[in-house]
């Protein structure tokens, strides 16, 4: 019986196989001889191009988002409660219609609260004290 070859099978390449197909082998043939260099080291850049190409992106979303939030129509601006220059340099000031909800609330907790009293019950025995 005859003796198997030491040389390792490779395929012919052949017209059906692709570059692709040539390149993946070849990368596979040697990833495990280099892990890093194939693998680490690409992944490693890609996430720092991505930080990179990620800051822009996400500076204009938060400009874009300013924008939005500074164009406040005077209509808009009573509704929230607040009243404009008008004419004026000075800037924003309170609209004194404005509904002020700390104050509301208040006066619910003494509508609801107003009689009651704290009392002392005995507890039973053997009740975690």
């Amino acid at each position: 019986m005859p003796a198997f070859q030491s040389k390792r099978f490779r395929r012919t390449t052949t017209a059906s196989s692709s570059l692709g197909e040539r390149l993946g082998a070849l990368y596979r043939s040697k990833l495990p001889k280099h892990p890093f260099v194939l693998f680490g080291l690409p992944f490693i850049s890609v996430m720092v191009a991505a930080s990179f190409a990620l800051t822009p992106a996400t500076a204009l979303r938060y400009e874009r988002y300013d924008r939005k939030v500074q164009q406040l129509s005077q209509e808009e601006a009573m509704e929230l409660g607040l009243k404009g220059p008008d004419g004026e340099v000075e800037g924003i000031k309170r609209n004194p219609r404005r509904r002020v909800v700390g104050s509301e609330r208040e006066e619910h907790y003494v509508r609801c609260f107003r009689f009651w009293a704290y009392m002392s019950v005995e507890r039973e025995a053997g009740a975690l004290t």
